[in-house]
């Protein structure tokens, strides 16, 4: 048997025109975002491509283990949505700038 890495196999000639035909059929906002995250530290880039995989149905999520820091956190933002209190909009904006988004 073939390994589906191999350059003569049919699929891997399959997958390397799919990630050609992808290339170049990127809309100008996927290749903008992408280029963006270029630039951010490699953790950050791996959580991007972890969520646009997740989007494209091509990863299964992982359950998030969350510290007993993050558990009352998340509690107090549900409560708050519960009650209608979100961020203003000035809000997140000072919170992008913070990160340069």
């Amino acid at each position: 048997m073939l390994n589906r890495f191999e350059a003569d196999h049919p699929k891997w000639v399959f997958i390397q025109g799919a990630k050609r035909r992808i290339v170049t059929d990127m809309t100008k906002l996927l290749d903008q975002a992408l280029e963006i995250a270029r630039s951010l530290p490699a953790d950050a880039q791996d959580d991007i491509a972890r969520i646009v995989l997740q989007l494209a149905g091509a990863e299964v999520a992982s359950p998030v283990i969350l510290s007993e820091d993050e558990r009352p956190a998340i509690a107090a933002s549900k409560e708050a949505a519960a009650r209608g209190e979100f961020a203003t909009e000035a809000q997140v904006g000072a919170t992008w700038a913070k990160y340069g988004l």
